[in-house]
């Protein structure tokens, strides 16, 4: 039940206005994130019947073209992503967590390959990623280590959420994808249950 009402508020995404389209997102990703806690760990369905977006058409790279700082806030996102996962790494056990830590790690590098790629479509140059990143707080045990995955994931929601409202309409499923799936990881390291993730309540 729930896995469909997620899939069915992605329904239309493109037909509507970039504040409705956030909140369908949100909720959808809401919807996601109880049936995973149901035991459904089914892949949500964009509209057009895939569980990613495509970002490679000539259609969507001329639309994209008009969203590059959007597109470029989301890279940078994705590159703190990476270094914030490589010091959440090297402080947790060598044990199933650091396996979900690396499992998160090479997630995000496909993540922030996919945005370089979009933008090297519509022939903007991807910001590349800094030496190093400020962490918002110490990491000195697998305690910190999971709250900066927390951390992370969490951010991650609110700039996808945000992408929403800026992101032509044939890349809203791109950016509902990652907030869905950066909900259900934030979930995974332990974060609450948001009433409607990455909008601040």
């Amino acid at each position: 039940m729930e896995h469909r009402t997620a899939e069915s508020h992605l329904q239309g995404l493109d037909e509507v206005s970039p504040p409705l389209a956030r909140l369908l997102a949100s909720v959808s990703a809401g919807n996601a994130l109880h049936a995973a806690a149901l035991g459904d760990q089914t892949p949500v369905k964009t509209p057009d019947g895939t569980t990613t977006a495509s970002s490679t058409t000539t259609e969507r790279a001329a639309d994209a073209n008009a969203a590059v700082p959007a597109l470029q806030a989301a890279l940078s996102a994705e590159h703190a992503a990476v270094y914030g996962y490589g010091v959440v790494g090297a402080h947790l056990p060598d044990d199933p967590q650091r396996t979900a830590a690396r499992t998160t790690h090479a997630a995000h590098q496909a993540q922030r390959d996919a945005w370089q790629r979009l933008l090297t479509s519509v022939t903007a140059a991807p910001t590349p990623a800094a030496a190093g990143y400020q962490l918002p707080f110490p990491v000195t045990s697998p305690t910190d280590a999971a709250k900066l995955a927390v951390h992370l994931e969490t951010r991650l929601t609110t700039t996808y959420a945000d992408l929403l409202l800026t992101l032509p309409t044939p890349y809203r499923p791109f950016a509902a994808t990652a907030l869905r799936e950066a909900t259900l990881r934030a979930h995974t390291w332990g974060a609450p249950t948001p009433a409607l993730p990455g909008i601040p309540t």
